[in-house]
């Protein structure tokens, strides 16, 4: 290093080599504080804390260097996809006589975008917005959470699904049929809240339990003094398993609700829905633009509802099946209590093979994802599947009619993420006004995921 810095002092200061020692000096002095500062850095830092629960066994989560490496937080992924549906009707002239003669139609059910990251280890936040359901866009999973606290699991905050109903809470883009089953309609479904949940996944355990202000719009939003709130719980439990993945599920629910507006209305179209769109300009007076509801209570004045729920389910090589049950309470001004009751059981059979795993973190059946790809080498899979449903809104001085469902189902999976599904539905309608009536749809959806 000597006769470097000496050449370089010679040629570029004019300096003589009885100059160089100086320099040589300077530098390995410069040399040697720079050691004493990378030996600093190195050394441990543990930043002055309280003694607390929430820091227990916590010494090794604590920065090891006050030298800051470059964070991989936040995060973000872009996922989306859409669902777009075709429907062909053929009612008896007592149906049409009871909600309208429906159209024929085509729509695009759902087409959502989201953005799904985390902003910290511990802390993941998911938006996502829907151009096809009614508000275009509106609201869909707009949420933070806050995962492993010490002792409340998960807490989610923000707009989302409330935990009851093993239909409500499958993924739409998971459902064996086009549309869930009948007892939906009396769901809360997403409003905005809070929600503590966990799981224990050895053991195939979930549980759940949210506050949220009722009703929300499709924007989310929520104003009112007079009420407003409402509490929802599930929990859910394997009783049996096999080493092949098989498992039977049970689980409960419970659902309270003090609508801001005092007042609930309960009603379903027959598990196929078309929505309204600007395309219904053109279509005659008197006729229905989207899928009528076949069973409505009307509004019911009650500043306080109850929902119970029970769910079964199972899976177990390429079958698998679930049902559900949820009779809702409502609590009238001036007038007794009444209750009503859906009820729903489905099946489903995987002719190619293929498992439907269950999800021990949701407590849901989850995605059938075909052993070989559709293309040169393969067919995907394909499913049948068959469902009875069933709706009845009639107690006391309500009479809000009974609907019944058949659906035969037939499912094909191109890939992991893209099916095309076909249903047929035959829907017994018993109205109190207009008696019994019959119609069948035909339908079919195309849907992508990313």
């Amino acid at each position: 290093m000597t006769v470097l810095v000496s050449s370089f002092c010679e040629e570029t200061c004019g300096q003589t080599p009885d100059a160089a020692p100086a320099w040589a000096a300077r530098i390995d002095a410069l040399e040697a504080e720079v050691a004493a500062l990378r030996q600093v850095t190195d050394t441990e830092v543990v930043p002055a804390r309280h003694e607390s629960p929430w820091m227990e066994g916590c010494d090794s989560c604590l920065p090891q260097s006050s030298l800051a490496s470059p964070s991989q937080y936040p995060s973000v992924k872009v996922t989306g996809f859409f669902q777009a549906d075709a429907g062909w009707f053929h009612q008896d002239a007592a149906n049409i006589v009871a909600v309208g003669d429906i159209q024929d139609g085509a729509d695009f059910r759902r087409a959502r975008l989201a953005a799904t990251g985390d902003v910290a280890e511990n802390v993941g936040y998911n938006v996502e917005f829907d151009f096809g359901f009614p508000g275009r866009p509106s609201f869909m999973d707009v949420w933070l959470e806050v995962r492993d606290t010490a002792w409340l699991g998960d807490v989610k905050i923000g707009h989302f699904r409330h935990p009851i109903g093993l239909g409500g809470l499958t993924s739409v883009k998971e459902l064996t049929f086009i549309e869930r089953g009948l007892p939906f309609a009396f769901l809360p479904f997403r409003q905005i809240g809070a929600m503590t949940s966990g799981a224990d996944e050895e053991a195939g355990r979930t549980w759940a339990l949210s506050g949220f202000r009722f009703p929300t719009d499709a924007f989310g939003g929520q104003i009112g003094d007079n009420g407003g709130y409402g509490l929802a719980t599930r929990v859910t439990q394997v009783i049996a398993e096999d080493s092949n993945g098989g498992v039977v599920h049970i689980g409960g629910a419970y659902s309270l609700i003090d609508p801001s507006n005092d007042a609930v209305r309960y009603r379903s179209q027959p598990e196929f829905f078309i929505a309204e769109t600007g395309g219904a300009a053109f279509v005659p007076a008197g006729i229905p633009s989207s899928v009528p509801p076949f069973v409505d209570t009307g509004v019911i004045a009650t500043n306080k509802s109850h929902l119970f729920a029970a769910e079964l389910a199972t899976t177990s090589g390429s079958f698998h099946a679930q049902s559900e049950f949820i009779h809702a309470m409502v609590n009238r001004f001036g007038g007794s209590t009444v209750g009503f009751s859906g009820v729903s059981a489905q099946a489903g059979y995987i002719l190619t093979g293929e498992h439907r795993p269950y999800n021990r973190k949701a407590g849901v059946l989850g995605r059938v994802v075909p052993n070989s790809n559709f293309g040169k080498c393969g067919y995907g899979a394909w499913e049948i599947a068959g469902r009875w449903s069933m709706l009845d809104l009639n107690d006391a001085d309500i009479r809000g009619g009974r609907l019944n469902t058949s659906t035969l189902g037939l499912n094909w999976y191109l890939n992991k993420h893209a099916k095309f599904q076909f249903n047929y539905i035959h829907a017994f309608l018993d109205s109190p006004v207009n008696g019994d009536s019959d119609a069948n749809i035909f339908a079919m959806r195309a849907q992508v995921d990313f």
